[in-house]
């Protein structure tokens, strides 16, 4: 049999495609340590990770970077040298960071392009709060099977709250992620006039965070009095587990402090569900039949 040229075949596999000219990642460790990615003037870069996340570039470099993502690889394109700068690529299920340090440099004569980059998980996340710390391995195993939801060292309500109020007041970089928190969609135009019947308040949701089986909606709320207002829980009116202020007072309307956020924490479903129904003025007479809507009304003439 005559004997077979594998370097005349590889050559011809790779003429037609079916062997890639280079498979080589370089693969980078998350370990809340910024990750170096140095690009080239010119050549794009691809970095892989695996999960839908928002791209914050500072505007310094905004005109000279392009940046492009889709499916969970993020393009990476400089058109012209730029120092050293700081990416953050945020969970957008989450919120948690992933910081990135760029920098772009004149190509070279004959450079090749750089390899991908692939962004992989730390095999022991850090963990503040969430899952109980003694919850580990061990005791997964001996845990019964029917146990579906794991124990926390922090009340849920507790956790969706801090979450929601570190997005909202927080720089991002100091977002903690928290394992199981998904954004959740508002319904649209959603009426809060009963939410505090009883204060001159505007009330307006802005955004909501789901964990297991409750919800956290933040609702901004704006003082249209002229007078300082005292926010008590008590107040409100709905089927909540908890409910949260982020400042105890409003100032009066016009000034910078007429303006807080109200975490509302519920449980099943959001927070339209959890609000009582408004009331509406009702005409009594336009259900009764005609002799009874017209005697009613002599009967009013009759008294004066």
């Amino acid at each position: 049999m005559k004997p077979v040229n594998w370097s005349a075949l590889a050559g011809v596999l790779l003429i037609l495609g079916f062997v890639p000219a280079s498979q080589a990642v370089e693969i980078l460790r998350w370990e809340r340590l910024p990750l170096p990615v140095p690009l080239v003037v010119g050549h794009e870069r691809v970095v892989f990770i695996d999960r839908n996340v928002r791209v914050g570039v500072p505007a310094s470099v905004g005109d000279h970077l392009r940046v492009q993502s889709a499916g969970g690889a993020i393009y990476l394109r400089a058109s012209e040298p730029i120092p050293s700068t700081r990416l953050q690529l945020q969970d957008v299920e989450s919120g948690a960071l992933i910081l990135l340090d760029i920098a772009a440099e004149p190509a070279k004569d004959g450079q090749a392009p750089l390899e991908p980059v692939r962004i992989v998980e730390a095999e022991a996340p850090a963990k503040r709060y969430g899952c109980g710390a003694a919850g580990g391995a061990d005791e997964q195993a001996i845990a019964p099977a029917d146990k579906s939801v794991p124990r926390r060292e922090t009340p849920v309500p507790v956790v969706l709250t801090r979450h929601a109020a570190q997005n909202l007041y927080a720089p991002l970089r100091t977002v903690e992620p928290v394992a199981g928190i998904g954004r959740v969609n508002l319904r649209r135009g959603l009426a809060l006039d009963t939410l505090l019947p009883t204060l001159p308040v505007h009330a307006r949701a802005l955004a909501a965070w789901r964990l297991e089986d409750q919800w956290v909606t933040a609702v901004r709320l704006t003082n249209t009095a002229a007078r300082w207002l005292d926010l008590d829980p008590r107040a409100l009116q709905g089927n909540f587990v908890a409910a949260t202020f982020q400042h105890p007072k409003l100032g009066p309307a016009g000034t910078p402090s007429d303006t807080t956020v109200l975490y509302l924490v519920t449980r099943g479903h959001g927070l339209a569900e959890s609000l009582l129904p408004a009331l509406s003025p009702i005409d009594a007479t336009v259900n009764l039949p005609p002799a009874a809507a017209a005697g009613s009304t002599g009967g009013a003439r009759d008294e004066k």
